[in-house]
């Protein structure tokens, strides 16, 4: 039996349908994804439980996958500086023939089974880290050997995945299986199965951010000030909290550098 993500369609003539037939028939599978999801929380959760307290105690998130799947770590983690505040070095994303390939596809850069591992250890990767891969089909050899090296090393492995049974799984301490179907076309991962991706990062990102206390009731309190848009949001933050005017609220998030940090010293 063929991989699931290989598996053919449910539709077909895709060529003789209507842009709405289209569309709506892609938002149809688009459906499947979050109930697909659903199904892996229990898993997503053992390996946040497992990733806070290694964090906690100094350790890194590591992401590493080829193509979409890598682009897409790369960027959860670089979003996580400017929305959590955190330093750069705490999430990583790493992808199969280098930041170039966030851009343009390099061929056969994930067929190169030392490769993760010598991308790992360019940032000392050590137990005290968490590394997890990325890989719809389950068998990208950048991913799969890359996992097998951390095991051999003693650190902690997690895995994203569509397919059940796929070699990623021997290497992962906490698999993720995100069973979505086929493709609207045929093959084409960066859709639901990507989908299914960035769900689940969103998922192990937040969660973590918000158990290491980078989250104030429902508020990014520690964000990056990087745009205007920011400022007035970590302004009107202030607003909801102290019997202050904007201007007010606006120069001691600017002198202070954070919501957090403002409503500090406003708390006295």
């Amino acid at each position: 039996m063929d991989r699931i993500t290989e598996q053919s369609s449910l539709y077909d003539h895709l060529d003789e349908m209507s842009v709405l037939e289209i569309l709506q028939s892609i938002n149809r599978e688009d459906q499947k994804v979050a109930l697909g999801v659903q199904q892996a929380i229990p898993q997503i959760e053992a390996l946040v439980s497992h990733l806070v307290p290694k964090m906690k105690s100094g350790g890194r998130l590591f992401y590493m996958g080829a193509g979409t799947s890598g682009r897409l770590g790369v960027l959860d983690a670089s979003e996580c500086p400017p929305t959590y505040g955190v330093p750069a070095g705490w999430v990583i994303g790493l992808i199969a023939g280098g930041d170039g390939a966030l851009r343009k596809s390099i061929e056969n850069a994930e067929d190169d089974i030392h490769q993760a591992i010598k991308d790992l250890d360019e940032y000392f990767i050590s137990p005290e880290d968490v590394v997890v891969g990325i890989a719809s089909s389950g068998t990208t050899p950048y991913v799969v050997h890359g996992l097998k090296d951390c095991q051999e090393r003693g650190i902690t492995t997690g895995c994203i995945a569509c397919n059940p049974g796929a070699p990623i799984f021997d290497y992962a301490d906490f698999p993720i299986l995100a069973v979505v179907g086929p493709e609207f076309v045929t093959g084409s991962t960066r859709m639901k199965s990507g989908t299914a991706q960035k769900l689940i990062l969103n998922m192990i990102s937040t969660s973590t951010m918000i158990q290491l206390g980078r989250v104030k009731g429902n508020r990014m309190v520690d964000m990056a000030l990087s745009n205007n848009k920011l400022v007035d949001r970590g302004t009107r933050m202030l607003l909801q909290q102290f019997d202050i005017t904007y201007d007010e609220a606006k120069d001691l998030l600017l002198q202070y550098g954070s919501v957090r940090a403002a409503a500090n010293q406003l708390k006295g």
